[in-house]
This record gives C-alpha cells, structure tokens and sequence, in this order.
C-alpha cells in the first residue's frame, strides 16, 4: 500500500474502494471482504443510501477502526450551514464511528461554501480528521480558497484516461488540495477495458488494462476509489504498485486526453 501525505500530515491510502451502487447485504458483505483484501480507505456518502451497510462491513471485517480511512459525503438534503451541522452528526450515527476520516461536500450546490464552513467547525472539534469538496472546479475551488479557514485537503472529481484533468491536479496540488479520482474506469460512458493503447501497454507490462488506466491517475498522484463487487476484480485493482509505467507509456495513455467531461461536470 503507498499513501499520500494530506496538507495537516494525516496519510490517505492512495487507493481506496468506492461503494456507490452497493446496497444491503452485498454492501456489508463487500466491504468487509475488500478490507481483508488490503484496502483500508472505504468511501461512500449520504446520496449512496449505503453509509450503515459501510459501517457494518468495517466492523465485520475485523480490522480495527483506527486502521480504516472512511470517506463520506453530504449531499443537497444538507445544503445550509445549520443542516451541515446536523449532517455530520447524522453521517456519525449512521457509521456508527466517533469520527470521520475525511467529509466532502458532495456536489456545487449554491450554499458549499456555508457547508465547507460548517465542517471546518466539525473539523476544529475533533469529529472530522480532514475535509474537502467533491466535483468542484476551479473557478468554485479557487471561490472557495479566498474565504476558508482551512484549505480542502481533497477534491474528489471525475478522472480518466480520457479526461484525467492532470493540470487541474498540479494547480490543486500546489495549492494544498490532494485530487481523488471517482469514475477511474469511465462507469460505462466509454469501452475502456477495449482501449488498444491500454490493452498494448497492460502486454508489455503483463497487468490487466484496469490496472494500467488505475496506474496512469495514480502515477500521476490521484487518488483512485474503484467500485467492484467482484473479489478477483477487488484484488486486481488493488495490485498497483509492484509496477511502473514508463515515459512512452505515459506519453501514449495521455493521447487519449479528449480534454472535455465525459458526464458533463466542470464546464465553467
């Protein structure tokens, strides 16, 4: 496992296993088996109607909570600051946990910067180890930077080989705020898994093409959430770092770039 350092010093595993569309029983089941399969960041949120299943699966793995980095998010039923407050302390029961490893806000709403100020209170009392957004782009980000007390140490966005948002993530990263990928592998929007560039380059390095699209984001230091509720899937997404990439490979996935959101997010 390698981890990358967040700007207050707290280590956020640099893969982690995305939960959105995992529900009951498969969702306990699922999570508690990716957390013995080695991962340790588990991420969901209030939209998912997961967030009690998460907690569930974290206990019935048998790994101790401290050993877990949990990620949740609060969605637009908490778009005020006074019902953040309320959100964080819902997101905690529904856990079942005394604290959250990092809380986002989940989409731009009108009122993300009042909710950003509500985790910041969250943050300062102990309840939230670190806090960020999610789906922000610059213009919003840099918004935000101008009035906040604590700078986001996350911005979970869309990230692919086909729209891998690499200069939005050095800009993030030299103002303090580590990028995390959601939808490494598209979610369908495009045949990634039959992309001839990758499928060459996962040959010539004999990994998977998932592995090679999850090792150009994280090689180029984004964090990558996977979603899979396959066990033999969960292990090959996690087998990322006993390889590199090369500069021509690098060079070769970033032709792929279309430069444009394959969901329609970010537009300024």
């Amino acid at each position: 496992m390698e981890y990358i350092t967040l700007h207050n010093g707290i280590q956020m595993p640099a893969i982690g296993y995305g939960t959105w569309d995992l529900r009951g029983k498969e969702c306990v089941d699922c999570v508690a088996k990716a957390i013995q399969t080695g991962y340790r960041l588990i991420d969901t949120a209030v939209m998912y109607g997961n967030e009690w299943e998460v907690g569930e699966g974290v206990r019935k793995s048998g790994i101790q909570r401290e050993d877990i980095f949990l990620t949740t998010k609060l969605d637009h039923r908490y778009a005020s600051y006074e019902k953040a407050k309320k959100g964080i302390d819902a997101c905690l029961k529904t856990l079942q946990t005394d604290y959250i490893d990092l809380l986002l806000v989940h989409e731009p709403y009108e009122e993300y910067i009042s909710m950003y100020r509500a985790l910041e209170e969250a943050y300062a009392e102990g309840k939230l180890k670190a806090i960020g957004v999610s789906n922000i782009n610059q213009r919003l980000y840099d918004n935000l930077l101008s009035v906040c007390k604590v700078i986001p140490m996350v911005n979970q966005v869309e990230s692919h080989v086909y729209y891998p948002q690499l200069s939005y993530q050095k800009y993030l990263q030299e103002k303090g705020t580590v990028m995390e990928s959601w939808a490494p592998f598209t979610e369908g929007r495009r045949r990634i898994f039959q992309e001839p560039v990758l499928k060459k380059i996962a040959e010539k390095h004999q990994k998977t093409v998932g592995q090679i699209a999850l090792k150009y984001l994280s090689q180029n230091g984004i964090i990558v959430i996977p979603k899979t509720a396959k066990e033999e899937r969960m292990q090959e997404n996690f087998s990322l770092f006993d390889f590199s990439l090369d500069e021509s490979d690098l060079k070769e996935i970033g032709k792929l770039n279309g430069g444009k959101s394959l969901f329609g997010w970010y537009e300024p």
